[in-house]
């Protein structure tokens, strides 16, 4: 697909489901974006995702849906962690979009960090740090821990695991932000202990309908209304096998 043409349906899908529109030099990010994906996916596991129009509405528009539900002037110079990140789902469409905003991205594979790396070299995006960690130890350094105004997450873990993994980032009196099918009701209910033991309490689903017959998504907003206790979260791997 030539610029061009991507622009028109991206600057479309944006203003359709986002409510903003983007700029040139955005639009100009998000193509390099796609390419360097197509590319790198060929040698690498990145997404199942590969048709430009499937990525500009189930990558691109679906990661920016925050922007839509909270607004552009919620996240102005907030700190924000995306926890399991992977090819930059949703951190780095945000990044793109809110400039004023820092971002850290955490994975725990050094090859998709690499992968992120080169993307943010091509696209010159200043405003975003990556990780190569994982969580669980992250979470215990005192430069991050509870620093973050929101940690966002898309496809890491149910909730019950999830919890553990992003809560401990969040300073008390912000959100922790998860992209959940909005049938997520029992797996809610099911973490719920897990959520107030680690200093949260269940806000709001945010439900959207982003693919025509196809379920309903939505983003679950939990606020941190305590400190998250010294021994949260549990040595690595232990949140994925005992789930609080």
């Amino acid at each position: 697909m030539d610029f061009e043409s991507f622009k028109i349906e991206l600057k479309k899908e944006f203003e359709k489901f986002v409510g903003i529109e983007l700029s040139e030099n955005q639009c100009k990010q998000f193509f390099d974006f796609m390419n360097l994906l197509i590319e790198k996916n060929k040698v690498m596991n990145l997404t199942a995702i590969t048709d430009p129009i499937e990525i500009i509405k189930r990558h691109f528009v679906d990661s920016s849906i925050p922007i839509k539900v909270f607004g552009e002037e919620s996240f102005a110079g907030k700190q924000i962690i995306d926890v399991g990140t992977g090819a930059g789902f949703p951190g780095l469409p945000l990044a793109i979009i809110l400039s004023d905003s820092k971002f850290v991205l955490t994975d725990t594979l050094g090859k998709r960090i690499n992968f992120l790396s080169e993307v943010l070299d091509v696209l010159k995006l200043k405003n975003v740090i990556l990780v190569k960690a994982r969580a669980e130890d992250l979470a215990h350094e005192k430069s991050y821990r509870e620093k973050f105004d929101f940690c966002i997450s898309r496809g890491v873990a149910r909730f019950s695991v999830l919890a553990e993994y992003s809560l401990p980032f969040v300073r008390v009196g912000e959100k922790m932000i998860s992209f959940k099918m909005n049938d997520c009701d029992v797996e809610l209910q099911e973490a719920s202990k897990a959520i107030s033991e680690l200093g949260g309490k269940f806000h709001v689903k945010h439900p959207y309908m982003l693919i025509d017959e196809e379920p309903e998504r939505c983003l679950v907003e939990i606020d941190k209304i305590k400190p998250t206790k010294e021994k949260y979260p549990r040595k690595a791997g232990t949140p994925s096998k005992e789930p609080l």
